[in-house]
């Protein structure tokens, strides 16, 4: 039975990093162009908004970061440039997957 036990805990040990989803950099980094928010952000220098690093740390540890971070993607929002208010835009695809994947990956970094 304590072999059983622990063969299950070992096995269950084991099959854990599997059962964590990967994160499509390719996909992510073709939707960030294809939505062209690679002209405002990059992955790590600031250029007009924050680098994709810097958001990562912002949110790192907050039980929100995930629900905080799609709503941003994905609802265009008024947001602060050079002390103007623009409009941010939104990723141009509905599709929930690939949004998870985009924030997922940011939140990666």
């Amino acid at each position: 039975m304590r072999n059983g036990i622990a063969a299950c805990v070992l096995g269950l040990a084991l099959a854990a990093p599997a059962a964590v989803a990967q994160v499509d950099e390719a996909g992510a980094m073709a939707l960030l162009k294809q939505s062209k928010c690679l002209s405002c952000h990059s992955v790590d220098k600031k250029k007009d908004g924050p680098s994709y690093r810097e958001v990562a740390a912002k949110y790192k540890g907050k039980a929100d970061a995930e629900a905080t971070l799609t709503k941003h993607l994905t609802e265009p929002s008024m947001v602060e440039i050079d002390g103007e208010e623009e409009e941010h835009g939104a990723v141009k695809t509905r599709d929930k997957a690939k949004i998870k994947n985009l924030v997922d990956w940011i939140l990666s970094l």
